[in-house]
């Protein structure tokens, strides 16, 4: 993982429970533009010659930014939102671990990689799963609420 990131515990007894519902409330909100990524990505590669980090990690198929999509939000959809905190820790460590959200992916058939990986770092973040970054003091806890998420969203967006 890269050095920048901290992992922030887990397993702990008085962690919050994962918000199953919300999270599929949040996915609902975007089921077209999700359910065109599930079915029109057609593994053509072409997104991957585009990804900066892909191109430096050609030996790792997990930076192709369709691998990523697969196992964030495809796995947050196909799920109904309901996953474990430990999943939404893989999750966050492919969406903000390998991908610099720079908007550089480019897809032939039209699908918006970083506002897929945008909502898969909402929906992270609606459950307090983000990376802490060492140089600024550490882990920070806490809830996004859903004006805060669906803000952010709009922001990537646009």
């Amino acid at each position: 993982m890269l050095a920048f990131l901290k992992k922030i515990k887990s397993g702990s007894d008085n962690e919050p429970e994962v918000d199953a519902q919300l999270i599929k409330k949040m996915l609902d909100k975007h089921k077209d533009k999700i359910k065109l990524f599930m079915n029109s990505c057609i593994h053509c590669s072409l997104c991957a010659e585009s990804c900066f980090l892909q191109t430096s990690h050609k030996d790792d198929p997990t930076y192709m930014p369709s691998h990523k999509l697969i196992h964030s939000i495809g796995k947050l959809y196909k799920r109904k939102g309901k996953v474990t905190r430990r999943e939404l820790e893989e999750i966050r460590d492919i969406v903000w671990g390998k991908c610099a959200l720079c908007t550089r992916c480019y897809c032939p058939v039209h699908i918006d990689i970083p506002e897929m990986v945008a909502l898969a770092r909402a929906v992270c973040r609606s459950q307090g799963v983000y990376p802490a970054y060492e140089e600024q003091g550490g882990a920070a806890s806490g809830f996004a609420s859903e004006e805060d998420v669906e803000g952010m969203l709009e922001g990537a967006a646009g």
